[in-house]
């Protein structure tokens, strides 16, 4: 059996390993009429993105992280003829393609492409212009449809810490809230069922893309190797924690406690992630206004059943008692005013990625956030962010952990 690669028992330990997906021409296929759709509040420049995307994967690589691409793993996974049948035929029956005639030329688009070819292709959409023209005969050919696409685009994938997400020693991959997002998990099964480094590992799934409701990995945070907080939030529903922490407190990764956090349902909060990360075992960003309205509840396995309290909504106190510690800094609006974290919230400021105790990467644009953590003592890597930030996602959302070292 394959040794499983899978070790993510907190979210500050040493990163060994990680996912990313280089942006691709899916980007040149945001447009205006449909970004919204596609959840972009603005149409990204593709080439600035790339080099800002590939010094952040420098950066990872000049600490030590391996660093793997979705696109690449994908792409490796199809072994077999049968294979690639199955992962374009999967991948067209999710496509929304409207008109039948329409699957046949993609099908023969995709025909003679290679393998790494035939993923990026499938990430990339396919616009009606590319597909040849012929006779139309029905109704719906005739008098077309409202967009230019056979196939949307997904432009999101560079955001890969949401449609699948490590935790202990397996892989729940997630039902994506979004209709334009629920194909990237597509990639995911790919990867796990067939690739060669995963296929065989006996690893954990802790979620499916077909279960239902939606959870996305932005709302999940590896506090310890027995603890575990979700977001209840726009994207992660109260019925799939419940669901996902059955199956992961019935396990055999030893976690013990699964914190259920409410944020507020809205497009800036989409994530608790966005708004709350872990710098250190006693260190941790937090948007004021989750404040407000937050609520957290401890759900544990009981008897074989899941045993749900209501526990404080101070989240210091939630902290301390569930990480054992004594001690709990959050880092809220900095040096600033509320409206400075509003601000920098909407540029992710306080979605930093942990490459080690107190180590993290972070975006150049949040200045008062970094000003705060470099107050505290944490080593800040600063990387550009002009056109990834257009995304709303940060650098936490960008990656996915595959290993960690345990933290001591």
């Amino acid at each position: 059996m394959t040794k499983n690669p899978i070790h993510i028992g907190s979210e500050i330990g040493k990163l060994n390993s990680v996912v990313l997906h280089r942006p691709g021409r899916e980007l040149l296929n945001v447009t205006p009429e449909i970004m919204g759709e596609l959840l972009f509040d603005e149409i990204p420049f593709l080439d600035a993105a790339r080099e800002e995307h590939d010094a952040f994967a420098q950066v990872l690589r000049d600490n030590g992280v391996e660093v793997f691409y979705l696109e690449k793993l994908a792409a490796e996974a199809i072994t077999s003829q049968e294979i690639r049948d199955e992962f374009i035929a999967t991948y067209l029956d999710e496509a929304g393609i409207i008109i039948p005639r329409e699957r046949l030329f993609v099908e023969e688009i995709f025909k003679d492409l290679n393998n790494q070819d035939l993923v990026l292709r499938m990430m990339e959409g396919t616009r009606k212009s590319e597909i040849p023209s012929y006779t139309k005969k029905t109704l719906a050919e005739m008098v077309g449809t409202d967009n230019n696409f056979v196939i949307q685009p997904m432009p999101n994938l560079y955001f890969t810490r949401d449609p699948f997400s490590f935790i202990g020693n397996g892989v729940a991959v997630n039902h994506m809230w979004s209709n334009t997002r629920r194909r990237e998990t597509l990639f995911g099964k790919m990867i796990f069922d067939y690739h060669p480094m995963f296929k065989d590992a006996g690893i954990n799934r802790w979620y499916d893309r077909t279960s239902l409701p939606s959870i996305e990995g932005g709302d999940i945070i590896v506090l310890s190797d027995k603890v575990v907080a979700v977001g209840v939030s726009q994207r992660t529903k109260a019925q799939a924690v419940e669901k996902f922490a059955e199956n992961l407190l019935s396990g055999d990764a030893g976690y013990e406690t699964v914190l259920a956090l409410t944020i507020p349902q809205k497009h800036s909060f989409m994530h608790l992630d966005t708004v709350f990360t872990m710098v250190d075992k006693d260190l941790f960003t937090l948007h004021p206004e989750v404040d407000e309205t937050l609520c957290v509840f401890s759900l544990q396995l009981e008897n074989g059943e899941i045993v749900t309290r209501e526990e404080s909504h101070i989240i210091e106190k939630v902290l301390m008692k569930f990480l054992e510690i004594d001690e709990v800094h959050l880092i809220r609006e900095g040096s600033g005013t509320v409206m400075d974290a509003v601000r920098e919230q909407w540029s992710d400021g306080y979605n930093t990625l942990a490459i080690a105790p107190r180590e993290v990467v972070v975006y150049d644009r949040n200045t008062l956030t970094n000003a705060e953590l470099d107050k505290f003592g944490a080593k800040i890597h600063v990387i550009k962010s002009g056109e990834l930030s257009r995304g709303r996602g940060g650098p936490r959302c960008m990656s996915m952990p595959i290993n960690r070292d345990d933290v001591k």
